[in-house]
């Protein structure tokens, strides 16, 4: 029993840094220049205020569309319990905070995850775009960005920064995520 134990740790430790291997390739991720929408994953909002790993992608978000004058964004989530405002709204109120004119930023409200996130902003996609980018924090960027690709969205990644104090719950709780969209994908 204690072999049989001992197998399943190492293989879990085996797997577990998989994982965090294929994620930390998005860390570094190139960012084309000349991309014409983002799309920017929701996180959790705390009655008004966006969570650090939200604001962290606002930022991202908000630093790329200051560069690139003509990028649009798609702020995506809907809302949750504990959430006085959509996570789209929290996104639209803090690029419009960063300087970013409400005129570039569309607003996507109705998704509850990560693959509606996507799904439901693909639709809004202006038809005149070609290039896109995604934007969340660099933990999350591997699963986003796989399931951007089952949903045939020819996007690049754009990673926000990770705060560390979210740093263990965040790689905890994708472990457990990536494992369901994997088991969800191939059974």
């Amino acid at each position: 029993m204690k072999k049989w134990l001992s197998i399943l740790f190492f293989l879990g430790l085996v797997y577990v840094g998989v994982l965090q291997f294929k994620i930390y390739e998005y860390k570094e991720a190139v960012v084309p220049k000349d991309a014409d929408y983002l799309i920017v994953l929701g996180a959790r909002v705390k009655g008004t205020v966006p969570s650090l790993a939200l604001k962290y992608r606002i930022i991202a978000a908000a630093e790329c569309m200051k560069k690139h004058g003509r990028v649009i964004a798609i702020a995506s989530g809907g809302q949750g319990s504990g959430e006085e405002i959509s996570e789209a709204e929290a996104i639209k109120r803090g690029l419009m905070k960063r300087g970013i004119d409400e005129a570039r930023i569309i607003l996507e409200n109705k998704s509850t995850t990560t693959s509606e996130n996507l799904a439901f902003s693909k639709k809004l996609i202006p038809s005149d775009a070609n290039k896109g980018l995604i934007v969340t924090n660099d933990f999350h960027m591997y699963r986003a960005m796989s399931m951007a690709k089952d949903d045939l969205l020819q996007v690049s990644a754009l990673p926000a920064e990770t705060p560390w104090i979210a740093v263990p719950k965040s790689y905890s709780r994708e472990y457990l995520a990536i494992t369901k969209y994997y088991l969800l994908k191939f059974f």
